[in-house]
């Protein structure tokens, strides 16, 4: 175990920051999962503290080995990866229509095992490295709309359009943050115009083929449409449900909350240890509560551009915003949910909300850029060692 911390590298900040959300996640995960427990009939939730440990034990053993990666390979294995990604997701949406009564086109059955993969977060991990690797290696150069169409955005769109029918709020958020990145990265904004209005003329038509033709798509399109247009309406649904009991929770938890496991909306919220898990850390720790939650978030962030900053190679500064600001946006839009000001989304609590995919993937991605921040630190080391007289006196001798 000694041998395990002396070989961790990188930012000790966003290990910091990362150890602290997951050690604090057991707390609302546990104390949530008794409507889990009441569902599935088990009657215990010590079952769902256990699952939950081996998904973020899993996840920090992902982190740790990509982490000792040297992040310049990361490169040739988005290129090598992104045609296993489209084959996972063709797979997963022609394999039916549920799996265990969940949509089946959002999910992959591992083999042997018997686990659920959701397929398009890791596709979005992927894509966004496959992103940064074709914008790092166009720096420096002018380029042509017609040259980077099959090399940037075919790949791109074909990765969006498998996933936009059973998760649009996976589609809408990738689609931005490959728009935000291709801005940081120098691509023409006269093209990116061109790509947002490609964007929304697709999705238009896609709504319209759906409403014409029901029948012929994916049981979820009807769900998120109706998501959107409910909300911007302002009628009752079953979404407005979870939206009440969450800001029922919010209230009731007012500054300093009811404390641990005090909740009580977490019986009555579907999603209460996933979607909503924000309501009920803000009911059980209140207000306070909250804005912690808010500001590691945003502390995040900010580790996240220094070590995108501090990086020796455009690759590398591409890489980490590439995988680390989706995941902030990720939170953000969370508690946006929870309180109203998003509609419903299915997006979860990044290293708080349970799930396995969410959390690998979440580190997965805390693996590569701490794998960048890590080569930046040898780099600084080397250059000390240069400028010390003592070390050049042995070298000479």
């Amino acid at each position: 175990m000694q041998s395990v911390f002396n070989n961790i590298k990188g930012d000790r900040l966003i290990w910091s920051i990362v150890a602290l959300l997951a050690i604090f996640s057991f707390l609302p995960v546990y104390s949530s999962s008794s409507n889990l427990a009441y569902t599935a009939n088990s009657g215990s939730t010590f079952s769902f503290f256990i699952k939950h440990f081996m998904h973020l034990f899993l996840g920090f053993t992902i982190m740790y080995g990509v982490h000792r990666i040297p992040y310049r390979y990361f490169r040739g294995l988005s290129l090598v990866m992104m045609p296993v990604v489209l084959i996972l997701l063709v797979m997963t949406m022609f394999q039916g229509t549920t799996i265990d009564g969940a949509n089946a086109s959002r999910w992959i059955q591992i083999p042997i095992i018997g686990m659920s993969f959701q397929t398009s977060t890791f596709a979005a991990v992927v894509l966004m490295v496959y992103v940064a690797r074709y914008l790092s290696k166009i720096q420096d150069r002018e380029i042509s709309f017609k040259e980077s169409i099959l090399p940037l955005w075919i790949p791109v769109f074909l990765v969006l359009i498998l996933i936009l029918p059973a998760n649009f709020s996976t589609a809408a958020i990738m689609f931005a943050m490959v728009m935000v990145l291709a801005f940081i990265g120098g691509y023409p904004i006269r093209y990116l115009a061109i790509i947002v209005g490609a964007g929304v003329l697709f999705l238009a038509l896609f709504v319209l083929t759906a409403k014409a033709f029901p029948e012929a798509m994916p049981n979820r399109v009807d769900t998120w449409i109706s998501r959107v247009e409910n909300f911007s309406n302002g009628e009752d649904t079953e979404a407005d449900y979870q939206i009440e009991k969450a800001k029922i929770a919010i209230a009731t938890g007012k500054y300093i909350g009811l404390g641990p496991g005090g909740s009580v909306q977490k019986n009555f919220l579907p999603q209460s240890s996933s979607d909503f898990i924000f309501a009920i850390i803000v009911e059980e720790y209140g207000l306070v509560g909250g804005l912690v939650i808010l500001v590691m978030y945003c502390w995040m962030l900010f580790r996240i551009v220094i070590v995108a900053q501090k990086s020796d190679t455009v690759f590398g500064k591409l890489v980490v915003l590439g995988v680390g600001l989706p995941i902030v946006f990720q939170a953000f839009i969370n508690m946006a949910v929870a309180v109203e000001l998003f509609p419903v989304t299915g997006q979860t609590l990044p290293l708080i909300s349970s799930g396995g995919t969410s959390i690998w993937m979440t580190c997965l991605a805390f693996g590569m850029i701490l794998s960048v921040s890590a080569k930046r630190e040898e780099l600084k080391e080397q250059e000390e060692e240069l400028d010390n007289p003592l070390e050049i006196l042995s070298e000479a001798i």
